[in-house]
C-alpha cells in the first residue's frame, strides 16, 4: 500500500448511531463512496473525515481491532461509535487530510435529490430541548468519562465554568476537539446518558 492510500469515516442519517470505517486508493475514494451507495441505501453516506496515511490497510486493521468490542456485524466495517472516536486515532496517522478535497468532489458527483434527501434525514429529529426532555434549569449534566459538571440554565443552553454556551459547543470543550459532535451520547443527568433521555423524548416525532 503506497502513499496515495486513504482511510476514511462514514456515517450515513439513515444508520443513526453507527460509523463506517475503511480505505481505499486516492484516485479511487470518489468511486468507492458511489459504490456504497446502493439503491438498499437511501440516503448518501456523509464523510466526516478522510486522511492519507502511509499504509491504510494497516492503520484499517488497528482501527478495526480497537473498535472490535462495537463492531455490529464482523463481516461489515460498521461500528456503534462516535465518528470523533475513530477520527482522534487517525489524527496519529494523518499524513494529509483530504476531507475538504473529497467532500467538494464528492458533491459534484452526487445528484441534487440524493444531497437533498439526506439533509432532509439529517434534520428530521428535532434539535433537543432540556425542558421537553425533562430537565429543568438549575440542572446538573456530567461529561463522560471526566465528570466535569455544566449547569443547565436555559432550554437549549448550559453554564461551563463563567461561560454560557450549547452543550455542543461544552462537548467540544471538554473533549478538546476542533469539530463539532453529537453531545448527548457524552454527558449524564442523574445517572442517565442524555441520548436515552432524548430518545425517549422524541421517539415519536414524525
Amino acid at each position: 500500500m503506497n502513499g496515495l492510500s486513504i482511510v476514511y469515516v462514514l456515517t450515513n442519517p439513515a444508520m443513526p448511531g453507527l460509523v463506517k470505517i475503511g480505505y481505499t486508493f486516492q484516485e479511487d475514494v470518489n468511486t468507492r463512496l458511489s459504490q456504497l451507495y446502493t439503491t438498499g441505501v437511501p440516503v448518501p453516506f456523509t464523510l466526516e473525515y478522510a486522511c492519507r496515511v502511509d499504509n491504510a490497510e494497516e492503520v484499517e486493521k488497528a482501527l478495526h481491532l480497537a473498535f472490535s468490542p462495537s463492531r455490529v456485524n464482523p463481516k461489515r466495517e460498521f461500528f456503534s461509535i462516535e465518528p470523533y472516536q475513530a477520527i482522534a486515532i487517525l489524527k496519529l496517522f494523518n499524513k494529509a487530510d483530504v476531507t475538504q478535497q473529497i467532500e467538494e468532489e464528492q458533491a459534484l458527483q452526487t445528484d441534487v435529490e440524493s444531497i437533498v434527501a439526506a439533509q432532509t434525514m439529517k434534520s428530521k429529529r428535532p434539535h433537543f430541548n432540556f425542558q421537553e426532555m425533562g430537565i429543568p434549569q438549575g440542572a446538573s449534566l456530567f461529561s463522560i468519562p471526566e465528570k466535569i459538571e455544566v449547569t443547565v440554565v436555559a432550554p437549549k443552553k448550559v453554564k461551563l465554568g463563567d461561560e454560557i454556551m450549547s452543550l455542543s459547543a461544552a462537548t467540544r470543550q471538554v473533549l478538546a476537539l476542533d469539530y463539532p459532535v453529537r453531545p448527548t451520547p457524552h454527558w449524564t443527568y442523574q445517572g442517565r446518558i442524555l441520548t436515552e433521555i432524548y430518545d425517549e423524548t422524541y421517539n415519536d416525532v414524525e
